[in-house]
């Protein structure tokens, strides 16, 4: 998720550049059709962004995510409670090919065994939550921002966390940068997503503590995602994580 400004294409480019994932090591045997439904409306609707400049400007002007509009009763009596409905519709809006495509290439990679494990329906709900709960924790920790905010981060960062409690280990293959060389490695996916989570951890924290106010990545809906993800997995498929403890497909 990103806060939409001019800053926000090189803080991608670095974010990405530190790990990118290839695939995943257990096979689904049904066809996800709500993550690739999700995909598909994504990309549909940042190309629309793209095909016309004016109407990509309408769509962030009036569906992305306002902290401070979220929070103000003044806001909801104006426009009968749509920054509510922002809290949602700024989830499959995207700031650059970079942005849109680094979200959906976890979401497919990571999204089909969540929904074959949880259901169809129930990965849908699940993927719903995860949007409202990461941005809203976004907006409480920028109570006061005007700043519109805009990405399925949040959303894709649940699902991650879904992943990592239902598939601890399955098998990732990534490549990893080393110096000048760029291997692909395969690591479980509890030490894969363990470290992304640190490394929004560690990124949420640092303009705490260096009180630093120009970050462009809104790290704690990706955080808070992560952490929505984990517990609704727990709440949706406790079977699923059984079977897994137990080594089970």
């Amino acid at each position: 998720m990103l806060l939409s400004n001019r800053r926000r294409r090189g803080t991608l480019r670095r974010e990405l550049a530190l790990v990118l994932p290839l695939r995943d090591s257990p096979a689904v045997r049904r066809r996800p059709w709500v993550n690739w439904a999700l995909i598909a409306l994504n990309l549909f609707i940042f190309l629309v962004e793209m095909a016309s400049p004016a109407t990509g400007q309408w769509l962030i002007g009036t569906c992305a995510l306002r902290p401070a509009a979220l929070l103000s009763p003044e806001a909801w009596a104006a426009t009968g409670g749509w920054p509510l409905v922002t809290l949602f519709t700024s989830a499959f809006l995207h700031g650059s090919w970079g942005h849109v495509l680094g979200n959906m290439l976890y979401l497919w990679i990571f999204g089909d065994n969540l929904e074959e494990r949880l259901g169809h329906g129930r990965y849908l709900l699940f993927y719903g939550i995860c949007i409202g709960l990461a941005n809203l924790a976004h907006a409480v920790a920028n109570p006061t921002s005007p700043i519109p905010t805009i990405g399925a981060s949040g959303a894709v960062a649940g699902v991650l966390g879904g992943y990592i409690l239902c598939f601890p280990r399955a098998r990732v293959l990534a490549l990893v940068p080393i110096g000048a060389f760029v291997p692909a490695v395969r690591v479980p996916a509890w030490v894969f997503l363990g470290l992304w989570f640190l490394v929004q951890l560690a990124s949420g924290l640092a303009p705490i503590w260096l009180h630093d106010l120009t970050q462009t990545v809104a790290f704690w809906a990706h955080i808070s995602g992560f952490l929505s993800g984990v517990a609704l997995a727990q709440l949706l498929a406790p079977e699923g994580i059984q079977a897994e403890n137990r080594g089970e497909r």
